[in-house]
């Protein structure tokens, strides 16, 4: 046998021994759990986009309506319904024609579901109207088709003069129109001459 022959023929074995040590580590320090095989395998689990210090920008006609700003985007497509995650908050501004804006919203979490045109900001749910009046609450549910802002928990709404607090909210999408649905208490608020 020739010596090249013999150096290729311990060198394939090595190769062998080598890829079945490899697929034995592998085959006994796995978790047999079907379930997470899966989960890893399900193609709805796995995000279609990512992004980070994402900020967008949507107008009509030129004009620019709202402006979105979030530390972090996950697009899930393949999702039943899709939907778009900002698990690290959002900000979104409303604008006038003016550039004016006339209503913001930020929470520590969010979800927009494209398809319905819905979102859903949880956590830390500011929202502020052009009057200056805001809202705090830990849910806040928005139907852009409708054009309504809903709430189902504790609700904080301080304005310039009183605090009112209660349980469920109902308003437009800009907060210049709202009603709480089951009030709690009205605190009034003595406003000195020129510290508005």
């Amino acid at each position: 046998m020739p010596k090249n022959s013999c150096i290729t023929n311990i060198s394939i074995r090595k190769s062998i021994a080598i890829l079945f040590s490899g697929i034995a580590v592998l085959l006994f320090s796995c978790e047999n759990d079907i379930q997470k095989v899966k989960e890893f395998a399900d193609i709805q689990n796995q995000p279609s986009i990512t992004a980070e210090g994402f900020e967008s920008i949507f107008s009509d006609s030129t004009i620019i309506r709202y402006k979105l700003n979030t530390p972090k985007l996950v697009y899930q497509d393949e999702a039943d319904p899709p939907y778009i995650e900002y698990p690290l908050g959002v900000h979104i501004e409303k604008y006038d024609a003016r550039m004016n804006i006339t209503a913001s919203i930020r929470a520590n979490y969010a979800k927009y579901f494209s398809k319905e045109e819905r979102w859903e900001a949880k956590n830390n749910v500011v929202a502020i109207n052009a009057s200056g009046d805001t809202l705090k609450t830990e849910q806040l549910l928005w139907d852009e088709n409708k054009g309504k802002i809903y709430s189902d928990e504790f609700v904080k709404i301080i304005r310039a003069d009183q605090i009112m607090t209660g349980i469920g909210l109902e308003a437009n999408q800009d907060f210049s129109n709202w009603k709480i649905k089951n009030p709690k208490g009205t605190i009034y608020v003595e406003v000195a001459e020129g510290e508005q």
